[in-house]
């Protein structure tokens, strides 16, 4: 079972008491009458979902019942640090030393997605170029 610290009771409790709430730091679009199908659908339902370090939204539904958000790796599904809704997301100097406090490396979700975006690039061009060569 996992232990999730909530910042303003400042205890680490079972997972039971808490609820997941999304991605955190997810921005509202300012003009939200005027924005197209488009950009309403990727706000109300894209997210990163990225694999490594991933920042959450969590609730302590049977505690404060307060929000709050968290830096999650979701490799090994350990928490780095948890902190109060409406703060600013963790600097990396804070996550380093969080990590180093868990003992987890920290898993780089962006990294991993820039990687995985440079290589289908690069099949897509393969691909491509393999097909332009096979025809006459």
């Amino acid at each position: 079972m996992l232990l999730i610290h909530c910042p303003y009771c400042q205890e680490a409790l079972p997972e039971l008491e808490f609820i997941y709430e999304g991605e955190a730091h997810v921005e509202r679009p300012v003009d939200m009458p005027d924005i197209s199908d488009e950009a309403m659908r990727d706000f109300l339902f894209i997210r990163q979902n990225t694999r490594g370090l991933h920042f959450e939204r969590w609730r302590h539904l049977h505690g404060c019942a307060r929000f709050f958000c968290a830096a999650r790796d979701t490799v090994s599904d350990k928490f780095l640090v948890t902190y109060k809704a409406g703060a600013p997301r963790p600097g990396a100097k804070a996550l380093a030393a969080a990590a180093q406090k868990t003992g987890l490396p920290i898993t780089g979700g962006a990294k991993i997605t820039n990687a995985r975006k440079m290589l289908s690039k690069k099949l897509t061009t393969k691909n491509t170029s393999s097909r332009k060569k096979a025809k006459p």
